[in-house]
């Protein structure tokens, strides 16, 4: 087990076993969500790269903490067509330790909410992946965002070699009368390594809140997503240099 290993399982380990008296939940939220399209890129089992219709189940968990915030997500997708080899299963878990709690001092300056410990673990896949991430982050107050982070990580990558990241995430919920809609996403930045090029992840969702027509606010949302991906997996290849994909999306959360 490498060091960055331990030190990732470490500073898990000390936010999950924080004594009650000094620990407070501000929220747990759960949800369960189906995605489609017929733009997705993909590598096929004989290393050609092509477009596939696949549909995505996605459960996703995110927590917040006086001592942090963890994220957790789960995916499996299901490919169409007599010529799919698209099915598995791929996850991440991402835990922040807020440096301010940890340290006993406020580091909040100016629109900076937050420093935070950050790591990440990435989880199967195509290829049964096992990354490790560990870096730092901070969290902003931005007028009109529910929140917006940004994460500088070291890659532990276990089937390309080692790399950086850097990853942004948002969310702006917006209000006319009844409709609420909420604007949400990541994008993710990885360097290149002699056997990979660097790639860029865009991936916005635009959602309206059809629950609050019916009294429930934030259960049932629908709309869109859109992945751009630039090399993806860093590959360069003709059909997988760019993936420019929309997805109907349905999300219940619970």
């Amino acid at each position: 087990m490498s060091t960055m290993q331990k030190t990732l399982i470490a500073a898990c380990m000390a936010a999950a076993f924080v004594p009650a008296a000094h620990a407070e939940k501000y929220f747990s939220d759960s949800s369960l969500s189906i995605l489609y399209s017929d733009d997705y890129a993909r590598v096929n089992f004989d290393g050609a790269g092509k477009k596939t219709s696949q549909t995505y189940f996605t459960f996703e968990n995110a927590t917040g903490h006086n001592w942090g915030s963890t994220f957790f997500f789960v995916d499996r997708n299901q490919g169409h067509g007599k010529d799919s080899d698209s099915d598995d299963i791929y996850g991440e878990f991402a835990p922040n330790i807020s440096l301010g709690w940890l340290t006993g001092n406020d580091l909040s300056y100016g629109l900076i909410k937050d420093v935070t410990l950050s790591g990440q673990y990435e989880f199967g896949g195509g290829t049964n992946v096992n990354n490790v991430m560990l870096g730092m982050g901070l969290d902003w107050n931005i007028p009109g965002l529910q929140y917006f982070g940004t994460r500088v990580y070291h890659v532990n990558n276990s089937e390309t070699d080692n790399d950086y990241q850097l990853t942004v995430v948002w969310g702006a919920p917006m209000e006319f009368g009844p409709t609420r809609i909420l604007f949400d996403g990541y994008i993710d930045w990885s360097s290149a390594a002699d056997d990979h090029k660097s790639d860029f992840h865009f991936n916005p969702q635009l959602k309206l809140d059809i629950g609050n027509y019916f009294g429930s606010p934030r259960v049932l949302y629908a709309g869109i997503e859109y992945s751009y991906w630039n090399n993806k997996y860093g590959l360069g290849d003709a059909v997988m240099d760019t993936e420019s994909a929309v997805s109907a999306l349905v999300k219940f959360h619970f």
